[in-house]
């Protein structure tokens, strides 16, 4: 198995087809991307314990008032079998996937350049299914904490691994292409819950019966069928030979000088240059100025438009929260809503990618920055006139520069510190998501708490939350001006990059004349691994219009 996994097995012949490694990616990136997910579990998972009398047990936290309250209830929650869990005792799971996905990049990154993607591959599908049935048995037996060690930190690092396992191997083999070829894994990521989602709604649904949520039974699935698919994935990785490239393809002038390095930055160096930390806080202002509102998006667009969702637009939020039957047509309207906000994140992410290598990556974060916050104004705006459509229009088209600057970040880094550490250096840049995934929500829900408390009117209360947004923003182009070459002393010598490529079991190819691709090798496997990816894909978007068309009906 070592041998197997060894990345001497992995280097790919001169005639190797590059484009079957973008679908190995999204095979991996489809079942990881499930942690966006998880939120599917959590309201089941809050009723699993039943009493004499039929109904839900109480909450271990029952009667909690203040957050002290609430974390003691949540420490009694991690062993008791007596009480159901809350999503506050659940949340935690989710917080911890993208805590340990941001460390685990981080720490285990240099790892994964030097031992290869598939190696890596393989530990992260380990990681992922085997924290999912850890997860179940935490189910079975009702025991909170096994699912946070479970999915919470050994699927949190399986996580890690896994994003970040495809990121240099992509740009290697698409150094024409970078953005597009780092657009299209990353998308999977996104759109992992967009088919895993249904899916286990579907699974709970079949699995279920009375007293039983039919939970663990699909996460033991769940873990059956994303081990297959991520072992597909990982075994299905290949490495071009040191001095590749594609056939008929030349760096540009403009891809010689400037913006784009045509030499490389040791990982130990990379974080003491300034453009890492510039491209940190760019990436750290990009992301928390969006997630929080993602995040709360379905409770946003109901607090702020309330009865003009179902065409009564005399009603508050408040007058519908008192009638049952217009909570659901209400609920289902905001679902419509994060379906759109899923598919523009989705496809911004590869649709922004491929555009930022014609018009240059600080270019692309410039208009993501700019246009943010200026449709952060205008749904403000829109939100005081009621005006529906428009305040949609602008929280999707953010949606996709949130999506579109996580898949642009990794070229931007290859272009800054050269390819030969581009993967361990986006782990340790991924720290700025997990910083992020706590700013940004903590700074919508302080704001909305904190106005919902002094009696502000539902509809009143995001309009200035989207000024500070906005605000980021501006911190985030600031940062993205900032950014300039790489000073020359941080670059390895040749003799340096040499010793690290032996390091790294890289092999040369030894005649110039055959180190380009013609690409056209295995073009029926090409098609079937595509397939595998988009039929599931193709299902996931469908399901997601089919929500979404709520919104237009």
């Amino acid at each position: 198995m070592s041998d197997l996994l060894c990345k001497e097995r992995i280097i790919a012949h001169k005639n190797y087809n590059r484009w079957l490694i973008p679908p190995a990616a999204l095979a991996v990136h489809l079942c990881i991307g499930m942690a966006y997910g998880f939120s599917v579990f959590w309201k089941p998972l809050g009723n699993a314990l039943i009493g004499e009398n039929g109904k839900p047990l109480a909450a271990c936290a029952a009667g909690a008032a203040s957050f002290a309250d609430k974390l003691h209830g949540t420490a009694r929650a991690l062993f008791a079998t007596d009480c159901n869990w809350t999503q506050f005792d659940l949340g935690w799971m989710y917080t911890l996937f993208f805590v340990l996905l941001g460390c685990s990049a981080a720490i285990w990154g240099g790892w994964l350049e030097r031992e290869g993607p598939r190696k890596a591959g393989v530990v992260a599908s380990a990681c992922w299914c085997g924290g999912l049935l850890i997860s179940a048995l935490g189910v079975y037996n009702h025991q909170l904490w096994l699912m946070w060690i479970g999915s919470g930190f050994i699927g949190g690092i399986g996580l890690g691994l896994g994003y970040i396992s495809p990121v240099s191997t992509l740009i290697k083999w698409f150094p024409d292409r970078r953005g597009m070829a780092t657009g299209l894994a990353i998308m999977g990521f996104g759109g992992g819950a967009m088919i895993g989602s249904p899916l286990a709604t579907k699974l709970m649904a079949h699995f279920s019966s009375p007293g039983n949520p039919g939970v663990w039974q699909t996460f033991v699935v769940m873990a059956v069928l994303y081990a297959i698919f991520m072992l597909s994935g990982s075994f299905g990785y290949r490495v071009p030979e040191t001095g590749w490239k594609p056939e008929g393809w030349t760096p540009s002038e403009k891809e010689s000088k400037g913006m784009i390095a045509t030499r490389n930055v040791h990982l130990k160096n990379a974080h003491k240059t300034p453009q890492f930390w510039l491209l940190w806080v760019v990436l750290c202002m990009n992301v928390s100025a969006s997630i929080g509102i993602i995040g709360a998006a379905a409770p946003m667009i109901q607090e702020t438009f309330g009865g003009i969702l179902i065409h009564q637009p005399d009603l508050s939020f408040a007058d519908i929260k008192k009638d049952d039957a217009q909570t659901a047509l209400v609920a289902a309207v905001a679902a419509g809503f994060v379906g759109m906000i899923s598919l523009l994140n989705i496809f911004g992410r590869i649709a922004w990618a491929s555009s930022s290598d014609k018009l240059g990556r600080k270019q692309t974060y410039f208009i993501f920055f700019v246009l943010g916050a200026v449709l952060y104004s205008v749904a403000s705006w829109a939100a005081g006139l009621k005006m529906l459509a428009l305040f949609v229009a602008c929280i999707c088209v953010i949606a996709s520069m949130y999506g579109g600057g996580f898949a642009t970040i990794p070229a931007y880094l290859a272009d800054m510190f050269g390819t030969q550490f581009v993967g361990a250096i986006h782990g340790r840049l991924l720290t700025a998501w997990s910083t992020a995934g706590i700013l940004g929500p903590v700074i919508v829900n302080y704001m909305h708490d904190i106005r919902l408390e002094q009696k502000v009117p539902f509809d009143k209360i995001y309009e200035p939350i989207f000024y500070v947004l906005a605000g980021l923003l501006v911190i985030g182009f600031v940062a993205n001006i900032l950014v300039k070459p790489v000073a020359d002393r941080y670059f390895m010598s040749d003799i340096e990059l040499a010793e690290e490529k032996k390091k790294a079991h890289e092999r040369s190819l030894t005649n110039v004349s055959e180190n380009v691709s013609s690409s056209n090798e295995g073009g029926f496997l090409v098609i079937m691994a595509w397939a595998a990816v988009l039929v599931p894909i193709s299902y996931g978007v469908f399901v997601t219009l089919q929500k979404a068309w709520v919104l237009f009906n």
